[in-house]
């Protein structure tokens, strides 16, 4: 299988550490790769998830979980640092930590220096799908103990029969393909025979717990899955294509759109239909290789000391407002799935509170007994998951960027200015501002309005909550800074990449 790495990871297995507890809980966290919340456990009444939904009838479901930051590489410094954006300093994709702040402990470090053995399987850091599955990618040397990166038919033979609107370009821009070949010959599936693998030999020598990882490239673009029997559960005829978009858009101030790519202008209402059918596809795909690392787990009898998470790193649009992928500020975008399954702790229950996931490390932590760096900014969820009416924190906050790279941008061209959009979600609002509120500011009542139709920032009966809402945003974006309060800077001798795609 993974020759070069056998012997060493034999040894890593197998070795004691000076804290040999079999009652320490074991970590599998699961992270899939830009996949919303169309997911059967979270109500879509179409797709086929039953691996993921049979999880949640085991823990708990967060119900309102979100990002700190709607871009693959931002978000996970921030969720595996347990720190926003604004303190790990990475707004953009192709950057680690340590090239900001180079001595903090990262949330599989943590574990591995209190005795754990971490190991990574495919994407948990920054990757450039696909071009860099089979390698490192932009990952974090420090946190793992081991690190298995498999390449499958999707990324080794299939990029010439993918369909994309911008041909021969698959990371960013929507494409797919239904491929003739079976599971086995796919990265994800292969994944899943590793985590196997690991988890045998975890079986084996129970002295050390571990933090196991394992990071699913699917549903990332280009969505591509076995066409039997993933494509075939789902008729492009049935797909639905979302009506009413030019109203919809016309209170959205234009930062709010900014995320929309030129491609996206091609998209028909059958291209539509396809792409969504597509993204079923590999969500099915993925969620079956998600049976496979959950079976393994019970079948090597881990699963009744076994903390479980699943997530992702961020939403995704599927055309809502127009837009497509990620990078916006509404709920498709910024909300994520989050299940946990903690030994001994309620099965089958739902938070309604807001969460984020920076909240994972504090939370892990607790109920693993590993000790965490002081600086940490979120919440343990663990009351939640003794109780999920708890409240907590009772807001989450997401942020992206516009209008140029923060760090590069050297204009004195005003639209080309960088600035920061943030987002406030509390359990009934949604509250966006751009730039401060300079360029614009958004109002969403999720009570009355789920699909955030109705933009009552110019409301003036909302001014009140628009004045309060304004106020907690800004103590909450405060909050995400560091004790100096300067966002850190990037060292870029500190860290090189691996691999940098051209």
């Amino acid at each position: 299988m993974h020759k070069c790495f056998v012997c060493f990871c034999l040894g890593a297995l197998s070795c004691s550490a000076a804290i040999a507890d079999d009652a320490r809980r074991n970590v599998l966290f699961i992270i899939s790769d830009d996949l919303n919340n169309l997911l059967g456990c979270y109500g879509d009444p179409q797709v086929r998830t039953p691996n993921i939904d049979r999880l949640a009838t085991r823990g708990v479901l967060f119900n309102k979980a979100y990002c700190s930051f709607p871009l693959c590489g931002p978000s996970r410094n921030s969720l595996l640092t347990g720190l926003y954006p604004n303190s790990t300093g990475i707004h953009a994709n192709s950057q680690v930590f340590r090239q900001t702040i180079p001595t903090q402990l990262s949330m599989p470090q943590a574990f591995r220096q209190q005795g754990y053995f971490a190991a990574r399987i495919g994407k948990l850091y920054h990757y450039n799908v696909p071009n860099s599955i089979g390698t490192n990618g932009h990952d974090d040397p420090g946190s793992w103990e081991m690190e298995l990166n498999p390449a499958g038919v999707d990324r080794l033979e299939e990029h010439p029969h993918i369909f994309s609107l911008t041909p021969n370009q698959f990371g960013g821009t929507l494409s797919w393909y239904a491929s003739p070949k079976s599971d086995n010959h796919h990265t994800d599936a292969m994944m899943a025979k590793d985590a196997d693998w690991v988890l045998e030999r975890c079986a084996r020598d129970k002295q050390r717990p571990f933090f196991l990882a394992v990071g699913f490239f699917r549903p990332h673009t280009p969505y591509v899955s076995p066409k039997t029997p993933y494509f075939d559960m789902y008729k492009e005829s049935e797909m639905p294509v979302v009506q009413g978009i030019e109203a919809d858009r016309a209170d959205i101030p234009a930062p709010g759109l900014g995320s929309q790519k030129k491609e996206q202008e091609k998209l028909t209402d059958d291209l539509r239909r396809q792409c969504r059918q597509a993204y079923y596809a590999s969500i099915s795909f993925m969620d079956t290789q998600v049976g496979v690392v959950v079976d393994s787990l019970e079948r090597h009898s881990l699963a009744d000391n076994t903390v479980i998470v699943f997530t992702s790193d961020h939403g995704y649009h599927m055309g809502e407002h127009g837009l497509w992928q990620k990078m916006s500020l509404f709920e498709e975008s910024s909300r994520v799935p989050m299940l946990i399954v903690a030994p001994g702790m309620p099965k089958g229950t739902i938070s309604e509170a807001p969460v984020s996931q920076i909240d994972l490390f504090p939370t892990l932590a607790e109920l693993c007994n590993v000790t965490t760096p002081d600086n940490l900014q979120g919440q343990s969820l663990v009351p939640m998951l003794k109780d999920p009416s708890y409240v907590g924190r009772g807001w989450a906050l997401t942020q992206v960027t516009r209008g140029g790279n923060r760090r590069d941008a050297r204009s004195d061209n005003e639209s080309e200015r960088p600035y920061f959009g943030y987002s406030l979600r509390t359990p009934r609002w949604r509250y966006t501002e751009w730039d401060g509120g300079n360029l614009g500011i958004e109002l969403y009542d999720h009570d009355n309005d789920p699909s955030e139709l109705t933009n009552l920032a110019g409301n003036v009966q909302h001014n009140a909550k628009v004045d309060e809402l304004s106020m907690s945003l800004q103590a909450a974006v405060a909050s995400t800074l560091p004790p100096n309060g300067k966002i850190p800077e990037l060292q870029p001798g500190i860290w090189a990449p691996l691999l940098v795609d051209p």
